[in-house]
């Protein structure tokens, strides 16, 4: 009546198998910090700090985040300040504010959203996310510059 092969995919479905977890920032929460999961992130209240996810970064139309963002997936209705670095795809819903550049392999963006930075999408997002700012560089620069401008000024 019962062979081997249906015994042994019961005993495996039900054995091993990770039930899917999500963890929820409420409206009216606020949280000052970075957040890390394995698992997907919803966020509905306010982050100031970083979201870093192996899942999906859902941030709903009341969700405020200050910080970057680091997922293999997102799908954002609220406000972002800060920079997206998404290895996945990456779901701009009418509502969403974004005030930082992209970094995406895939992107869908719904008519109404808002995106006030710069977007690179596949081979040159990956590379962008390990390459130092150009801010970076030049206060590197900087103080050499200074001190001739100095010397000019003064004649010496």
């Amino acid at each position: 009546m019962f062979n081997k092969e249906n015994t042994k995919s019961t005993n495996t479905s039900s054995g091993n198998s990770k039930s899917p977890t999500l963890n929820m920032i409420s409206e009216g929460t606020r949280i000052s910090g970075d957040i890390e999961s394995e698992s997907d992130i919803r966020i509905a209240g306010n982050i100031d700090g970083e979201a870093k996810s192996n899942g999906r970064v859902i941030v709903n139309s009341s969700g405020h985040i200050e910080g970057n963002v680091k997922a293999k997936d997102a799908d954002i209705a609220g406000k972002l300040d800060g920079e997206i670095f998404i290895s996945g795809k990456l779901v701009l819903r009418q509502t969403a504010i974004i005030n930082g550049d992209i970094h995406t392999k895939t992107l869908l963006v719904e008519e109404g959203a808002q995106i006030n930075g710069t977007c690179k999408m596949g081979i040159e997002a990956e590379k962008s996310e390990s390459k130092p700012k150009k801010n970076e560089l030049k206060a590197v620069r900087k103080p050499e510059e200074e001190t001739a401008s100095t010397e000019k000024e003064t004649g010496s």
